[in-house]
């Protein structure tokens, strides 16, 4: 089955909710979000998936109710993923975080289990979209393959804790640097929204310091991020909108460029400045990041 690759989508905060606690799940809509991803992996104990597991129709639409993109972060290892697709493949699932992902195939193999469930429950094909999570430093030298695998991608980003655990480093944001941008640049290149800071995803008590991490991000070329607490969503889908004045200057210079190209002018003036192509590339991006898809 072909599945047309969609328009990037807009989330700019995905806010991690343990999926076995009913009371984070019964409130996250309240938290606006642009994403909620309940989480099947690391915050749920091995006893609690499966009671989880059963909960998630309902969850994913508790979650959804205001708007919000409900996602479900998966397992990796094959027996604990096939049951977790199983229950996460229903109508209202916006995609699935993908975690340790390392390989194509490992891709290609999911996306075929999701079609055929797509299938058996009469969801829209392609409906389900994944995001990818590197955490393992071998995904690292193959992060272009693994963007492009497959037209359900849609977002990447680094997992912090678990890509320094595997390299036996601390997550600072020296050691993060490199990473974060390899990951940037390889969904740049593929189309991908671009996920992540340069720092702790676990570290969320200094509000400040995390608010300056979160504009260093952006101007990196990051559009959103996955949190795990709620005091965190404000900044986050503050920092990732474009501002009133950057939004008039983009629509200034789109509007600009139209008129060049009629003069059949490569490039133009505009307010002092000379604007070519990459300038115009960053008002068209800034004003589709404005405009884009919420879920």
């Amino acid at each position: 089955m072909n599945i047309a690759q969609p328009r990037m989508p807009r989330w700019r905060s995905l806010l991690f909710v343990p999926a076995h606690v009913e009371r984070f799940v019964a409130g996250a809509h309240k938290r606006h979000a642009d994403a909620v991803i309940l989480d099947l992996e690391d915050s749920v104990p091995l006893a609690q998936k499966p009671g989880a597991r059963t909960v998630l129709p309902h969850s994913i639409t508790s979650v959804s109710q205001h708007g919000a993109a409900a996602m479900v972060r998966v397992n990796h290892s094959l027996r604990a993923l096939a049951q977790d697709l199983e229950a996460a493949v229903v109508p209202g699932l916006a995609a699935l975080v993908l975690p340790k992902v390392e390989s194509v195939a490992f891709i290609r193999e999911v996306a075929d289990a999701v079609t055929e469930l797509e299938i058996e429950r009469s969801l829209s094909p392609g409906s389900v979209r994944f995001v990818l999570q590197i955490e393992t430093p071998a995904a690292l030298f193959g992060l272009l393959s693994i963007a492009t695998a497959h037209p359900r991608v849609a977002a990447m980003t680094l997992g912090p804790e678990d890509l320094s655990a595997a390299l036996g480093g601390t997550p600072e944001p020296d050691a993060l640097l490199g990473p974060n941008l390899a990951v940037l640049y390889a969904a740049r290149a593929a189309g991908l929204l671009p996920l992540g800071f340069v720092g702790s995803i676990a570290t969320y008590s200094d509000l400040d310091a995390f608010r300056e991490t979160v504009r260093q991000a952006r101007r990196l070329g990051f559009r959103g991020a996955m949190v795990v607490h709620p005091a965190q969503i404000p900044i986050l889908n503050e920092a990732f909108a474009p501002t009133a004045e950057e939004l008039e200057w983009a629509r200034r210079v789109v509007a600009a460029c139209a008129e060049a190209d009629a003069q059949g002018r490569g490039a133009f003036e505009l307010d002092g400045r000379m604007i070519d192509a990459p300038i115009v590339r960053r008002a068209e991006d800034i004003l589709h990041g404005a405009a884009g898809e919420a879920g």
